[in-house]
């Protein structure tokens, strides 16, 4: 077992207290750009426009991940009192969704094609799972996103105070573990397919199927409550994730197969 009797918070400053939760939040951030940044190099990205849209999906990821978090609270807990404006929660499938369609808003007001971004998707595969990694560590330390109780040798059992852990003192399932690993397992498939002759675009695609798939499975073993046809809000998000993006990438694989770039490549060999 795992005694989690660390406390959350990393430091007080002036009456504030700082939880490992943002600091790691923070680094999972700085830890995306600095992948994307590498990738955009390597993808020939203009500098400027890695910048502007970083900064526009870092608000979009933000506000739509708060969005999610406070539609799930009220769906769940009518009634309940919520601070509308903190962030002492956030959705990563408001993220995940806020971030593409903050690019979309900028490509309106940039006068940029939206396909043009294709390849910017491709380097944000590559960084975002190693980003969200970080970020459960987190999410580990705070206590939260935990899963139901086990008597499994890893379990978890949360002992201070300070914990946002839902059953303090029982075993419980360290779902952000499973995520940790989960992700890595993705930046590992999207790392080794960089290099592969794909189409533009198909790398985010990847990405978002490959996360949506385990996470999928995770909240089997999360204790949040059903939202809808028993299942959890993130489970709905990610489904239509799936039954969305695979179509799209097959669509794509086979006009790149077909296109005639490929077939001048396949006579020359």
């Amino acid at each position: 077992m795992i005694i989690a009797d660390w406390n959350p918070i990393a430091f007080t400053l002036a009456g504030f207290e700082v939880r490992w939760y943002g600091i790691m939040v923070a680094l999972a951030v700085l830890t995306i750009f600095f992948v994307m940044h590498r990738e955009a190099r390597r993808l020939a990205i203009s500098e400027e426009r890695l910048y502007n849209l970083f900064l526009w999906g870092l608000v979009g990821g933000l506000v739509m991940s708060r969005v999610v978090h406070v539609v799930d609270h009220l769906v769940l807990r009518p009634g309940q009192p919520i601070n509308w404006l903190a962030f002492d929660g956030l959705g990563l499938y408001g993220a995940i969704l806020g971030v593409p369609l903050a690019a979309f808003v900028y490509t309106r007001i940039a006068g940029v094609a939206w396909s043009s971004l294709a390849r910017v998707g491709d380097a944000v595969a590559v960084a975002a799972p190693l980003g969200q990694a970080v970020g459960r560590v987190g999410c580990f330390i705070n206590g939260c996103c935990n899963g139901g109780p086990t008597l499994l040798p890893w379990a978890v059992i949360y002992q201070h105070p300070q914990s946002f852990a839902d059953l303090p003192g029982i075993p419980v399932h360290p779902a952000p573990l499973y995520l940790i690993l989960w992700n890595l397992v993705v930046f590992g498939a999207v790392f080794s397919m960089r290099h592969r002759s794909k189409p533009d675009g198909a790398l985010f695609l990847i990405y978002l199927i490959l996360y949506a798939a385990g996470d999928f499975a995770v909240r089997y073993l999360r204790t949040n409550e059903a939202y809808a046809g028993g299942l959890q809000q993130a489970q709905v998000i990610g489904l239509a994730i799936i039954i969305v993006c695979v179509p799209i990438l097959i669509m794509k694989w086979r006009r790149f197969r077909e296109s005639p770039q490929i077939e001048a490549t396949s006579v020359e060999s």
